[in-house]
């Protein structure tokens, strides 16, 4: 199975006429393809904190990723294109940007699906497509998931975080911003 068949059959990002049901994937990791500093678990999608001390109002980060599948990374990306965080009732992975509309170096945050609230129009700003190079494209913007060129140690030196933000597809370092879904061994 190719990358592109394994994401869109792994995330349900087939396009899906309305009224057809599909039956939902399992919860996995959003991981970047290349695994930069981190040989022995690479970088995955995540929400910044834990458990009681989850953090929405921060922007989302790659983080290493973690043994298992922990709430804070674990997405599914439904046959909209977004990429839900199951663990957390209706939340979404959504482009920081205004009037539906993100920009290059724009961070990326974790709201309510579908929110309408001053400011932010959220429907535009959180579906998501896997193009043929791996990298994932807020919806026909130009502008791909990549993560910073440096990573940082977290509270323990054994793990360590990237920022992650929108960059024009055609600019961003490929290693920094190719990805691939993988459910982690239970």
């Amino acid at each position: 199975m190719t990358l592109r068949t394994c994401f869109i059959l792994c995330l349900g990002l087939a396009s899906i006429a309305p009224g057809h049901a599909q039956t939902p994937s399992p919860p996995g990791h959003l991981k970047l393809i290349d695994t930069l500093d981190r040989p022995e678990d690479g970088y995955c999608l995540d929400i910044v904190g834990s458990g009681p001390y989850i953090r929405f109002d921060l922007p989302a980060t790659a983080h290493n990723c973690k043994p298992g599948l922990y709430a804070d990374e674990a997405v599914i990306v439904d046959s909209s294109g977004y990429i839900r965080f199951p663990a957390y009732d209706n939340k979404c992975l959504t482009a920081a940007g205004l009037n539906g509309r993100a920009l290059p170096g724009a961070g990326l945050v974790v709201r309510n699906c579908g929110e309408r609230s001053p400011f932010l129009e959220a429907q535009a700003l959180q579906v998501f497509h896997l193009k043929d190079s791996g990298q994932v494209e807020l919806n026909r913007s130009g502008l791909c998931l990549t993560v910073g060129p440096e990573s940082a140690s977290t509270f323990d030196e054994t793990h360590r975080w990237r920022s992650l933000y929108l960059d024009v597809c055609a600019n961003a370092d490929p290693s920094r911003s190719r990805w691939h879904f993988s459910v982690p061994p239970s």
